[in-house]
């Protein structure tokens, strides 16, 4: 069996104005689906990053997929990072403190080798039969939970014209309406651990919040916050010193300073006054490299996984493998995505003992208009993803969705992420992302 056709769909899926540190989402959020087909008549799928520059890496790779044998991943990575560039200057070095995710250089082949992996053990697992998870080593659960994802957000359901999507959860912009919109998550999905994306508002409001969110769903639900490095190291003290409470018995406070210098400081200071809250990264901490010395540092305790920028299941699967050497946890990062890449994440979890921690989603973000499942959305019931009794990733494409999607991309003028442009067109002229704000 060998690969004899690679199919690239870029599309375009309705996002609301969801706020976080880099600012304010686009009325649409752009994806990559991916197709090899094999010479037996398989095809595997996978979901990706969206826009010109995943595309043209995925358009660059394409050579040296086509005539590949998909069981051999290993020759396929090879080949991929023999074409990487290691020279690319960035603000932050090979960090993702100042750049949204899947924009570092540094990853790019990474991301790229990650969708190609996806979709040959998607294919791979047609052709024998089982599912994913099971033919990179065996499921350890047979269902993955996921964490309620918060955002503070303006009114808008994501969309433009013709193509505007309802406000399901209206404007979040104080603890009232965040424990609103959390209500109506979880009694939609029955999330069981929530998450909320800070570094939006004054970091009293946030404390405010969190605590709101408490004293409604009690200790039994953990709590996380995650400022994407809008604080400083005295911030991040004071808020870790004010939720010492409140982010115990499960929860955790995520990247709330910059780099692992500061995470570190942060750490200390805080672990000084007996606070043992947890600190947790997939800004400071994005590949293996970074493991090490935020271990030696004591800088961060858990890690962010993510098959998208890890560079696949597999990867995801040897991350795990150093946390539980070096008594690290592990949960996993999310982007924007529709089902295939819901399932991706959950087959990668379902597959590594060490990612205890319940996974990020914005699925419930994403709607039915754009889903590109066969089938439609993927069920999200009592928090939990099960793994379903079918080989690959046990999801199809509906290509006529798929080609709404590519339809809705044409037609509308954004390339790439510019969540800066978003917060200067509709709330402030003038607006940049610091770090730190506060």
């Amino acid at each position: 069996m060998r690969i004899s056709e690679v199919r690239l769909h870029p599309i375009a899926i309705a996002d609301p104005p969801l706020r976080s540190s880099y600012g304010r989402h686009a009325p649409f959020a752009l994806r990559t689906i991916v197709e090899l087909i094999s010479t037996d008549g398989i095809t595997g799928i996978a979901e990706t990053y969206g826009g010109d520059g995943p595309l043209a890496a995925l358009e660059a790779a394409t050579p040296h997929v086509l005539g590949r044998d998909p069981f051999r991943l290993a020759e396929l990575l090879a080949a991929l990072l023999g074409t990487a560039r290691h020279d690319a200057e960035v603000a932050g070095g090979a960090t993702q403190t100042y750049l949204v995710p899947g924009e570092n250089p540094l990853d790019q082949h990474m991301r790229t080798y990650a969708a190609l992996e996806i979709a040959c053990l998607d294919l791979i697992g047609k052709a024998v039969g089982k599912p994913l998870c099971d033919v990179i080593g065996g499921r350890v659960r047979d269902e993955v939970s996921y964490s309620a994802y918060l955002f503070y957000k303006h009114g808008g359901g994501g969309g433009v014209g013709d193509d505007v999507r309802e406000d399901e959860y209206g404007e979040v912009l104080d603890a009232q309406a965040a424990v609103r919109e959390c209500k109506q998550m979880i009694a939609q999905y029955g999330f069981r651990e929530i998450k909320l994306k800070g570094g939006v508002l004054d970091p009293d409001v946030e404390i405010a919040t969190i605590r709101a969110l408490r004293e409604e769903f009690g200790a039994a639900c953990p709590l996380r916050i995650d400022p994407n490095c809008a604080w400083s190291v005295e911030t991040s003290v004071a808020v870790g010193r004010a939720l010492r409470e409140e982010l115990s018995g499960g929860g955790y406070l995520e990247d709330p300073c910059a780099e692992l210098a500061g995470l570190a400081e942060v750490r200390r200071r805080l672990r000084a006054e007996g606070i043992d809250t947890p600190l947790a990264s997939n800004v400071a901490v994005t590949s293996f490299r970074d493991v090490p010395e935020a271990w030696r540092r004591d800088a961060v305790q858990i890690v962010l996984s993510d098959p998208h920028y890890w560079g696949g299941p597999r990867q995801v699967q040897a991350l795990g493998n150093l946390c539980g050497v070096l008594g690290m946890g592990m949960s996993m990062h999310s982007n924007s995505h529709l089902g295939v890449s819901l399932m991706a994440m959950t087959h990668a979890a379902a597959a590594c003992p060490q990612l205890t921690y319940a996974c990020d989603t914005h699925y419930p973000w994403q709607t039915a208009q754009d889903e590109v499942a066969l089938g439609g959305r993927i069920p999200i019931r009592g928090g939990v993803v099960r793994i379903p009794d079918l080989p690959g990733l046990g999801v199809e494409l509906d290509y006529d969705q798929l080609a709404r999607g590519r339809e809705r991309y044409a037609k509308i003028p954004y390339r790439k992420r510019d969540d800066e442009a978003e917060m200067r067109l509709h709330v402030d002229p003038n607006w940049k992302r610091v770090l730190p704000r506060w």
